[in-house]
């Protein structure tokens, strides 16, 4: 199983001189099994390089898995160039919307109207399906073995497990750890953190020992309190969780889009020093910063 990364900002595409090194695109993630399955992780504004990248190899046959409908993580779709050429087949999945009563096929609706894009779907050429997906279900795709969990964010986000050819992965998209809303004397306390442990427990059966995990690491510890419900991790929380859990490798993501590459670099040497994190200890979790263009061999 291969991964490149052709997004890694969250919230809004950040380009110039100060994002250069890290990338300025909004998520987007190739997996690719060892049998050439293509799957991607999300379509932000990387998944137009990607397209590009996808032209040498026609006819594409690509399986789509957005995590959540936030603009960040689906306004490239419509830039996706197969998806305008015949012979070609993408099926789109994630979750049923519970604000709008709708599936996964808004995603492309909403964006494809007249007062917001020139093309209607109707006039894409490719052979365009789409797949909600239920929380636990997996899908096979070629040698891939894709299991959506549900994270925690302000809307229904699916991160996904990828299973395939002895490996495996988890992407999380936008997660903010599970915690209790209540008070601790509020009568709701109680039933609410027993739901927040079962949430959290079944999230940590998920990614247990996984070769890769893939987490939104916004904010550091010291700005989390000013961002608390808005739906993101931190550098040392999902350092801490990575290592109760055996991952092998952390690539953290979805940059912060107003810090810019020396800054990024800066706060994840503190957060790694805050940690106690040491590269050099026999066995030690690897923990890196995503890339755009960076690609790792699960």
């Amino acid at each position: 199983m291969k991964v490149r990364f052709w997004g890694v900002r969250g919230s809004i595409a950040s380009p110039g001189k100060s994002t250069v090194v890290y990338g300025g695109n909004t998520t987007c993630i190739e997996v690719r099994g060892d049998d050439g399955t293509l799957v991607v992780l999300d379509a932000g504004t990387g998944i137009f390089p990607l397209s590009q990248a996808l032209l040498s190899e026609l006819p594409v046959q690509a399986n789509i898995f957005i995590t959540h409908s936030h603009w960040d993580h689906i306004q490239g779709l419509p830039f996706f160039a197969p998806l305008y050429i015949p012979g070609n087949s993408v099926r789109i999945h994630g979750a049923f919307d519970v604000v709008s009563g709708r599936g996964i096929e808004q995603v492309m609706d909403v964006q494809l109207q007249y007062s917001y894009f020139p093309i209607r779907e109707a006039e894409m050429r490719a052979n365009i399906s789409y797949q909600t997906l239920h929380v636990g279900v997996p899908v096979t795709v070629g040698s891939l073995t894709i299991t959506p969990c549900l994270m925690n964010h302000p809307v229904v986000n699916f991160g996904y497990r990828v299973d395939g050819d002895g490996r495996s992965m988890f992407f999380t998209g936008d997660h903010e750890p599970w915690y209790n809303i209540y008070a601790p004397d509020d009568e709701e306390y109680d039933d609410y953190q027993a739901m927040v442990a079962l949430q959290q427990a079944q999230l940590d059966t998920a990614i247990s020992g996984v070769n890769l995990l893939i987490a939104d690491s916004s904010y550091t510890q010291a700005e989390y309190p000013a961002k608390v419900g808005w739906g993101h991790g931190t550098m040392e929380g999902h350092l801490a969780w990575a290592s109760r859990l055996g991952v092998s490798t952390l690539v953290c993501t979805h940059h912060e889009p107003t810090r810019a590459d020396a800054a990024l670099e800066s706060v994840f040497t503190q957060a790694l020093a805050d940690c106690g994190y040491a590269s050099d200890k026999a066995g030690a979790m690897k923990v890196v910063l995503a890339q755009e263009g960076m690609e790792i061999s699960v």
